[in-house]
């Protein structure tokens, strides 16, 4: 089916098919990148204990072989987030995030242990107090002074990444503070290459690291420079059209070349500059809220932030730089199972474009709203219904106090059964805020769906 075409709105028209892209990674891919990567963790103690780390001061030894493992975690964090194509369509953002997020903490704490443990274990050998002996491995040994800076960056970032003060950063900030990571990275270096013996000692050991920070480091070139880039070159992106949809809310249509050519799906988001201005260096991930067609792009925006309040000022022929696109919400592992959709919010935009795929007359779409009057889509919504039987249930009304993701009055137990009495044969594809998306899931696992058809990916940075 071909995306609807709103122009008795006056709108761009949405339509073309969209050329078929590769089918993505087969499931066993996922467990091989989990086995690639406790095998890496085996070989830095394999390295550790063939260097003579067992023969060391125990707590030099225990310092040395916690700075390899935080190197090494390090290094898979950046490749976690290094927006590896394939390795994004596997796992999607959501796993990847939160894979980057765990390895983030392990590397940092097992770094400042790194730190403590070799401090303690030479102060222990010459005798000497345990802040004299830091002061003289920072100042005196080759790249300590670059490793302490890249070490306090890197905790800088750990700190600011804990949800209570993420919350109280725009995300623009955050994301700017974010960047010192991969300093801290670089000055790290150095110190690994100059005084770290377990990195020099034998030829293995050698091979091993240089090999890992040189995949680390193409990796993001290519997929975080090269790749958007050339994509954006390519292409050539610009603003056509901004359509205010509800209060607070606006629709970019966008023109370019060959989009055909760009390997996107509804349900997947971008990481979108636009080059109209200060502040045009901060990405701003957007989701597609149309299915891709082959002259046209459509991103939907609620005004949550000065980086989404600019949206609604572009105006027509500005250019665009793109990364992406990224994220598994979509409908490459259907099973066929009539579809459940499930909205609130800005979350709207995934799943009306999810819709392209999805419209049916055997298609459930339950969207929480506070009034009807603010749905965003409406009108195309209503379409949906006309032209293919979609069924539509707005949920309107106040929160509930139970806390229930159903507004007050349909929140009793079983609220979700009377809705979709078919809920256990369905497939389900949910986006909204993060706390609300959980809540609707257990209700889905406690209504006996299971959680292999429950699809969702969090967006939330």
């Amino acid at each position: 089916m071909n995306p609807i075409r709103p122009s008795a709105t006056g709108r761009v028209r949405l339509a073309g098919a969209r050329r078929p892209l590769p089918p993505p990674p087969p499931p066993w891919w996922r467990g091989a990148a989990w086995a690639a990567a406790a095998i890496s963790v085996l070989v830095v103690l394999g390295l550790w204990v063939s260097n003579g780390a067992l023969r060391d001061e125990p707590l030099t030894g225990l310092g040395r072989l916690t700075g390899l493992l935080g190197s090494d975690l390090l290094l898979l964090q950046v490749l976690s987030m290094a927006r590896i194509p394939w390795v994004e369509r596997r796992f999607g953002q959501d796993a990847l995030a939160r894979s980057h997020r765990l390895a983030g903490f392990g590397s940092c704490w097992l770094m400042v242990a790194h730190v403590v443990l070799m401090t303690a274990g030479y102060a222990h050998t010459d005798g000497a107090g345990f802040v004299g002996t830091g002061w003289e491995l920072i100042v005196t040994y080759p790249g300590m002074l670059l490793a302490t800076a890249g070490t306090a960056l890197l905790v800088l970032v750990v700190v600011l990444s804990v949800r209570a003060a993420r919350r109280r950063l725009r995300y623009e900030t955050w994301h700017l503070l974010h960047l010192y990571a991969y300093l801290g990275v670089g000055l790290a270096l150095p110190h690994q290459l100059w005084t770290g013996a377990d990195f020099t000692a034998s030829t293995p050991a050698t091979v091993y690291w240089w090999g890992l920070y040189t995949v680390a480091l193409l990796a993001v070139v290519a997929c975080r420079l090269a790749l958007p880039l050339w994509r954006s070159a390519y292409h050539r992106l610009r603003v056509d059209q901004v359509v205010a949809e509800a209060p607070g809310v606006a629709s970019v249509y966008l023109r370019g070349h060959r989009l055909e050519r760009l390997p996107a799906r509804a349900g997947q988001f971008l990481l979108w500059r636009f080059l109209d201005g200060p502040g045009w260096s901060r990405a701003h991930p957007y989701t597609l809220s149309a299915r891709p067609a082959s002259d046209v792009l459509r991103i939907t925006v609620k005004d949550l932030g000065d980086g989404s309040r600019r949206v609604r000022s572009l105006r027509p022929g500005t250019r665009v730089l793109v990364e992406g696109p990224y994220g598994s919400l979509t409908t490459d592992r259907v099973s066929g199972r009539p579809p459940l959709l499930i909205a609130a919010g800005v979350g709207i935009t995934t799943i009306r474009a999810l819709l392209d795929d999805l419209a049916a007359p055997d298609t459930v779409l339950l969207y929480r709203v506070r009034r009807r009057a603010d749905a965003v889509f409406r009108t195309e919504l209503d379409d949906f219904h006309r032209r293919y039987g979609v069924a539509i249930t707005y949920l309107e009304g106040q929160r509930s106090p139970s806390g229930s993701w159903l507004p007050a009055g349909l929140d009793a137990p079983g609220g979700l059964r009377r809705l979709v009495p078919d809920v256990t044969v369905r497939e389900a594809y949910l986006c909204g805020p993060p706390a609300w998306t959980a809540a609707v899931r257990a209700d889905l696992r406690a209504s006996g769906m299971p959680a292999d058809r429950i699809h969702t990916e969090r967006f939330a940075w």
